[in-house]
């Protein structure tokens, strides 16, 4: 079901200086960026470190998220639900694909997505829209 992680994605406060941080402190490369969304990537092809907005800040809830690929995600999360895993986000159209977000026992947040192929002529867009809000389930 879970092949692939995709990423590790902070919630920061300040993007601007979390950006500076990692990019001129930490010296890692900008793969992808747009308003709300940064990923870093060096070397490798593997899974990439992401930032995005807190959009509130919710007692309970950590400021970090892992983040898998997924070809499927309707078939994900039948199975998800045919195993009583709670959802803090059901699935959803976003910009960059698919998403949902579950909840693990302790309450740490997972984001799933299926990102369509990209096509020749197109950029896959940035997936964003991780940071939770409240009331959704």
């Amino acid at each position: 079901m879970f092949k692939r992680l995709g990423a590790a994605i902070l919630l920061v406060e300040d993007l601007q200086k979390s950006i500076a941080f990692y990019r001129d402190t930490l010296e890692l490369k900008i793969k992808n960026q747009s308003p709300d969304w940064v990923e870093f990537q060096n070397e490798g092809q593997g899974a990439v470190l992401a930032l995005h907005p807190a959009r509130i800040k919710q007692k309970g809830f950590s400021n970090m998220l892992v983040g898998f690929n997924v070809s499927n995600l309707e078939s994900v999360c039948k199975k998800l639900e045919d195993k009583h895993v709670k959802f803090h986000k059901k699935i959803a159209q976003e910009s960059f694909g698919k998403h949902a977000i579950i909840e693990d026992p302790e309450g740490h947040l997972i984001s799933i997505v299926e990102i369509p192929p990209k096509d020749e002529l197109d950029q896959i867009p940035y997936y964003h829209g991780f940071a939770p809000v409240e009331g959704l389930t």
